[in-house]
């Protein structure tokens, strides 16, 4: 089989993550038999330098033709002030794949973070928070001038209905608990999102289904992580509890994620930032695109191939050469060799 990934290697640390995480798919596609062809794109920052824009037309066209688009970490402090900005790019993204479901999975994926939390709050945090992407603040009307500021914050219920099914069925292949985060005490918004997530749990009567607002859910995160499942929510709130979770989990760091919609291509991530006081040094952590790339091949069908990549990083993670963030001495460059080293050994035990 043969997969088309379109990559975007974005800036900062993200063209030195997006390097390592492609030479850890390229290892695995011949260890367990197919096949990528990868084409780089400009996008974000570098995009804006070198055609005036984040995502050039060129590349809108390229992304939606592909199996699956990888991408790097934009931004920095260069574009900030400009009059376009990488996110733009990002959010235009999103919209163009119709990338609904941002799906953010949270663990202790190694003991060698310290969660801010206590070892007893930490112990056994393994959730999946799914952000609904393409609505909301983020995508509503918006209006600014230097005396007024406004935000749009809309949904309807195709677009409510789209994302709760996607998070029962997710909660279905897990532990069948479900927690629904809005704000219906004061949104209007929120007032639709609750009253079609309960809806649409009349067909899932096997998931268990609760709700909270998303103040106190950001409360629950830090009191009792280890008790949810399943978060689904919408845009913003679901952009500022997946940081938080992560962040109790250990590290934004470390953090993957997948946004899908109807088929294909899937966008594939880390949700940390491009952090360019340390890009070019060689020291960046690759993980979190690298647990990025491993949803990426299980949403192709290469189920044996994701586990192989993730079990080897999280085993590199607590026993192998890690980067200065976990106390390491790795380069990004040792630590993506590593990878690929496990990988290799992880197919040749599983050919046996």
């Amino acid at each position: 089989m043969s997969y088309d990934i379109a990559v975007l290697p974005g800036d900062g640390i993200g063209p030195e993550t997006v390097r390592e995480t492609l030479r850890v798919l390229d290892a695995t596609a011949d260890a367990f038999g197919f096949s990528l062809t990868v084409q780089r794109y400009p996008f974000g920052g570098n995009a804006i330098d070198t055609h005036g824009d984040p995502f050039p037309e060129h590349v809108r066209t390229a992304v939606k033709a592909a199996d699956a688009v990888l991408k790097g970490a934009v931004g920095g402090p260069q574009w900030d002030a400009g009059p376009v900005r990488p996110e733009m790019g990002l959010l235009a993204l999103r919209a163009e794949l119709q990338v609904f479901a941002n799906i953010r999975p949270v663990r202790r994926w190694t003991t060698r973070t310290s969660s801010p939390l206590k070892p007893e709050l930490a112990e056994g945090i393994d959730m999946v928070i799914l952000r609904e992407l393409t609505g909301g603040l983020y995508f509503g009307p918006k209006e600014l001038d230097d005396e007024h500021g406004l935000d749009t914050c809309a949904y309807t219920r195709p677009e409510v209905e789209r994302i709760a099914r996607r998070a029962f069925e997710l909660a279905r292949t897990r532990r069948r608990r479900l927690c629904s985060v809005d704000k219906m005490n004061v949104l209007s918004s929120s007032k639709l999102w609750r009253a079609v997530v309960i809806d649409i749990a009349a067909d899932y009567p096997d998931v268990e289904l609760s709700h909270q607002l998303a103040d106190s859910m950001a409360m629950k995160l830090v009191e009792q992580p280890a008790a949810y499942d399943v978060i689904v929510t919408e845009n913003m709130f679901g952009d500022i509890l997946s940081d938080l979770a992560a962040s109790v989990g250990g590290g934004i760091g470390l953090a993957p994620s997948s946004s899908v919609g109807v088929g294909r291509p899937g966008l594939y991530e880390a949700i940390h930032g491009s952090a360019p006081d340390i890009a070019g040094q060689g020291i960046a952590n690759p993980t979190a695109t690298i647990l990025s790339a491993a949803m990426m091949l299980r949403d192709l069908g290469e189920s044996a191939a994701a586990d192989a990549v993730e079990t080897s990083v999280i085993r590199l993670l607590n026993e192998g050469p890690v980067t200065p963030d976990l106390g390491g001495k790795a380069t990004t460059e040792e630590f993506g060799a590593a990878v690929v080293d496990a990988v290799r050994t992880a197919a040749e035990v599983i050919s046996r």
